[in-house]
C-alpha cells in the first residue's frame, strides 16, 4: 500500500489555473433552488437585522447632542430603552435567521450526497478502478459539510456585509464627508490584497483536500488489509507512512493558515488605522467647534459597527475558496459520464465464424442464431491503455445456446474475467456487440439487463448486512423459499449454524467467514433469483474437494435451467460444462467438448494436465 506525495492527476490535482470561484459555486444552483425561498428570506432577515446595527450609532448621537447635553434624564431613558429594544430585534432576527436556513440546508446536503452515490453507482467500473475509494468518501463526507456551511453563513453574510458596509459608508460620509473619505482610503488596497489572497488561497485550498482524500484512502486500506499488514509485521511502515502523509496535509494545512493570517492582519490593520486617524482628525474638529460631539460619537460607532463586516471578508472568502474547491471536486466526479457502447464505432462487418480460430462443434442451427448469449466481432481495450497497446479481447466471436453451459478456459491474463464482465455491463465494449436472446445489451436499461444475468466473481464479495440479507440482494422479489433453495444448491447450509442463522450479521466484507465460506454465499446470491443467464466467475476456487463436489451436482440443476457462461481453471469445473471455449491471448481460438479439445488442442491439454498435476500433487 503505497503512499502518493502529491494528490492523483486523475482525482482532480491542484485547482484550476484560471478557475473562477463564482462560476464554481453557481453549479450549486439546481440544489439549492427549491429552497432559494427561505434562503433568500433569510438573507433579506439579516439584512434588516445588520441595518438594525446601524441605526444604534444614530440613536447615540441623539442622546448625546439631545438629552445628555440638556441633562434630560426622561429622554436618556428613552433613548436607552429604543437602544435595548433594537439590540432585542437585532438578536431575534439573527435567530430567526439561522432557523430559516438550518433544515432546508441539510436537505440541500442530504440531497447531493445521494446524487453522488446515485451516480456513483451508474459509473463504470473502469472509473472505480482509476479512483481511490478515500477521495470519494472525503467528496461525499468532508466536501459536503463544507459546501453546507457555505451556504449556512458565508454566502448569505457575503450579501450582507456587502450590504451593510455601503450602508455604512453612505451614512458615514452623509455625517462628515471628510472623515468619511478617511476611511475609504483603505478599500483600494484591502481589494488588491483579497483579490491576490484568492488565487494564491484557491491552489491550497485544493491541494489540502485532495491530500486528505489520499490520507482517507490510507486509513481506509489499512483498516481493511488489518490482515496483511499485521500478518507481514508491516504495522510500522504503514504507521510511517500514514506519518509521512499526515505531515504533508499537516504542512499544506499551515501554509494555508499563514496565508489566511497574513490577509486578516492586514485586514484588520488598515481600518483599525483608519479609525484611528479620523478620531485624531474628529478630536481635532470638535476642540475647534467644527463638529459636535454627538456626531463625533455617532461617526465613531458606525464606523466601530463596520469593523465586523469589513474585517470578517478574509474569513469569508476563504470559507469561499473552501467551498468553491469542494464544488469543483463533487462536480469532478458527477461529471464523469457512463460509458455508452451505442455510441462506439462498431466493425464494418461481423466477423465470419472462423476468422479468429474458433472450432465450433457441429455447426449451429439456424433456428437458435438469434437466441442465448452472443458476442460477435467483440473488441475491448481500457480506456487508459497506451495507443500502442493491443486490446485486451479482438475479434471474439461466441455463441452460447439457450440452456446451454459454456466453460471459459485460458491462460492466466488471457482476458476471461474481463470477458465476463462485459455481459451484464461492467466493462462497455469497444467495438462488436453482445446479445441476450437476440437483444443488444446497450439497448437494454440496465435494470433489465441485471435482472437477466446474474454474476458470481471469483473474489467474493459481501456487505455489512445479515447472511439472508446478502445472498437476497441477488433477487429483489425472493422470500424465504427461494433463500432456503439458494442456500442449498450453494451448499452454504453453515448459514443455520450461525448464532442467529440467516440473520447473523457477517461483518465488513464478511471477514467473519472463511474464504470458501464467503464464495458460497456468493454463489447463492448468483441463483437465489433463478437468472436466464448465468455468469459465474471460477466459483469453485476456494472450496475443498469433498464440498466442491456437492456444490457441482447442486449446480447442475441449476445450470440445467439457465444459459451460463463459467470461467474455469480446474477440469472438475470444466466437466459442468456442455461445451468449452479457449480463449488465448484475447482471442476465441477453439470450441468443443472438453473430450474433443482433449484431442485436438495442445494449448488446452496443457492447461488441463497443468491443472491435474497441481491437484495431483496437493492430494495427500
Amino acid at each position: 500500500m503505497a503512499v502518493t506525495s502529491e494528490p492523483r492527476a486523475q482525482e482532480g490535482g491542484a485547482a484550476p489555473r484560471h478557475r473562477s470561484a463564482t462560476r464554481s459555486l453557481l453549479r450549486l444552483w439546481p440544489y439549492v433552488r427549491p429552497v432559494r425561498v427561505r434562503l433568500f428570506g433569510a438573507a433579506g432577515v439579516a439584512v434588516v437585522a445588520s441595518c438594525m446595527g446601524l441605526v444604534i450609532p444614530l440613536v447615540l448621537k441623539w442622546m448625546v447632542d439631545g438629552p445628555v447635553a440638556h441633562r434630560d434624564p426622561g429622554g436618556v431613558w428613552l433613548g436607552g430603552a429604543l437602544l435595548l429594544a433594537l439590540g432585542t430585534a437585532e438578536a431575534a432576527l439573527f435567530g430567526l435567521r439561522r432557523w430559516l436556513v438550518g433544515r432546508p440546508l441539510a436537505s440541500v446536503e442530504a440531497a447531493m450526497r445521494a446524487d453522488l452515490y446515485r451516480h456513483l453507482q451508474r459509473l463504470p467500473v473502469s472509473f472505480h478502478d482509476r479512483w481511490a475509494s478515500g477521495q470519494l468518501l472525503s467528496r461525499a463526507t468532508t466536501d459536503l459539510m463544507l459546501l453546507r456551511m457555505f451556504l449556512a453563513f458565508p454566502l448569505t453574510f457575503l450579501v450582507v456585509n456587502g450590504v451593510t458596509i455601503l450602508a455604512g459608508f453612505a451614512i458615514l460620509l452623509s455625517q462628515e464627508w471628510t472623515l468619511g473619505l478617511v476611511l475609504v482610503v483603505p478599500a483600494v488596497p484591502l481589494v488588491i490584497l483579497c483579490s491576490l489572497f484568492e488565487k494564491r488561497y484557491a491552489t491550497v485550498a485544493r491541494a489540502v483536500q485532495d491530500q486528505t482524500g489520499d490520507l482517507t484512502t490510507v486509513v481506509e486500506e489499512g483498516v481493511l488489509g488489518v490482515r496483511i499488514v499485521k500478518g507481514f509485521g508491516r504495522h510500522r511502515s504503514q504507521a510511517r507512512a500514514f506519518r509521512t502523509l499526515s505531515q504533508q496535509v499537516r504542512s499544506t494545512e499551515l501554509h494555508k493558515a499563514r496565508l489566511l493570517a497574513t490577509l486578516w492582519a492586514l485586514i484588520m490593520t488598515l481600518p483599525e488605522l483608519a479609525i484611528g486617524a479620523a478620531l485624531v482628525l474628529g478630536t481635532m474638529r470638535v476642540a475647534d467647534g467644527d463638529l459636535s460631539a454627538g456626531t463625533l460619537v455617532a461617526f465613531l460607532s458606525t464606523a466601530l459597527t463596520l469593523r465586523w463586516p469589513v474585517e470578517s471578508l478574509g474569513f469569508l472568502l476563504a470559507m469561499s475558496q473552501d467551498a468553491a474547491t469542494a464544488t469543483d471536486r463533487y462536480f469532478d466526479v458527477m461529471d464523469a459520464e457512463p460509458a455508452t457502447a451505442a455510441d462506439r464505432p462498431r466493425p464494418a462487418r461481423p466477423l465470419r465464424r472462423g476468422e479468429n480460430g474458433e472450432a465450433g462443434e457441429g455447426g449451429e442451427d439456424s433456428q437458435d442464431r438469434g437466441g442465448g448469449l452472443r458476442f460477435e466481432g467483440v473488441e475491448f481495450a481500457y480506456a487508459d491503455a497506451p495507443p500502442e497497446e493491443p486490446p485486451v479481447l479482438r475479434g471474439v466471436d461466441l455463441h452460447i445456446r439457450p440452456g446451454e453451459t459454456m466453460a471459459l478456459v485460458g491462460a492466466t491474463g488471457s482476458g476471461k474475467t474481463t470477458l465476463t464482465a462485459l455481459v451484464p455491463r461492467l466493462q462497455e465494449i469497444t467495438r462488436g456487440r453482445i446479445t441476450l436472446d437476440g437483444r443488444d445489451i446497450t439497448a437494454l436499461p440496465r435494470e433489465e439487463l441485471r435482472a437477466l444475468v446474474a454474476v458470481a466473481f471469483e473474489e467474493p464479495t459481501l456487505f455489512s448486512a445479515t447472511a439472508g440479507e446478502n445472498v437476497l440482494m441477488g433477487a429483489t422479489d425472493a422470500g424465504r423459499e427461494e433463500l432456503l433453495r439458494a442456500l442449498k444448491v450453494a451448499q452454504a447450509d453453515f448459514v443455520h449454524a450461525l448464532p442467529e442463522g440467516t440473520d447473523t450479521e457477517v461483518g465488513e466484507q464478511g471477514l467473519s467467514l472463511s474464504g470458501g465460506q464467503r464464495q458460497r454465499l456468493a454463489l447463492a446470491r448468483a441463483v437465489v433469483g433463478g437468472p436466464r443467464f448465468l455468469v459465474l466467475d471460477d466459483p469453485l476456487s476456494a472450496l475443498d474437494v469433498h464440498t466442491e463436489a456437492l456444490v457441482e451436482a447442486a449446480l447442475r440443476q441449476v445450470l440445467a435451467a439457465t444459459t451460463a457462461l463459467v470461467v474455469a481453471h480446474r477440469p472438475s469445473t470444466v466437466l459442468l460444462a456442455d461445451r468449452v471455449a479457449l480463449l488465448s491471448e484475447g482471442r476465441i481460438t477453439a470450441v468443443g467438448t472438453h473430450q474433443r479439445l482433449l484431442r485436438e488442442s495442445a494449448e488446452y491439454r496443457s492447461l488441463m494436465s497443468g491443472q491435474e498435476r497441481e491437484e495431483g500433487e496437493s492430494s495427500p
